[in-house]
């Protein structure tokens, strides 16, 4: 003999449609368009079909899905107290400007100007 079991000579593969799968597949992924394979899959199971992950991650490839592309959220440039939009004075003394707080020496020693010119400031 060859050496095969019986029961493996005998086995035949049973075809399945997964077309009615499919279709309830595609119309979860398009109701909750964030909602991945493995949250679909919960979907189904919740709405009574006998499917685990691995098929449905098949099928969702086989269907061509895919999730939207996530946008970056656009954020500030600049922090909120350093703001592109200058400030209008509106009376004396309400709009400062500085343009240096501290120096360093070619040292590499600090200079801070409030302790050097104290009567600037």
């Amino acid at each position: 003999m060859v050496g095969l079991a019986r029961s493996s000579m005998q086995y035949e593969a049973v075809e399945r449609n997964d077309d009615a799968l499919r279709l309830a597949m595609i119309r979860l992924a398009k109701s909750y368009g964030r909602y991945g394979y493995p949250k679909v899959a919960q979907l189904l199971r919740v709405e009574g079909w006998r499917v685990n992950h691995k098929k449905v991650e098949r099928l969702w490839r086989e269907e061509g899905l895919q999730l939207p592309q996530r946008h970056k959220k656009k954020r500030r440039l600049y922090h909120k107290d350093s703001s592109i939009i200058r400030l209008r004075p509106t009376h004396p003394n309400h709009v400062w400007s500085v343009d240096f707080v501290h120096y360093k020496l070619s040292n590499g020693r600090s200079l801070d100007m409030e302790e050097e010119f104290p009567l600037l400031f």
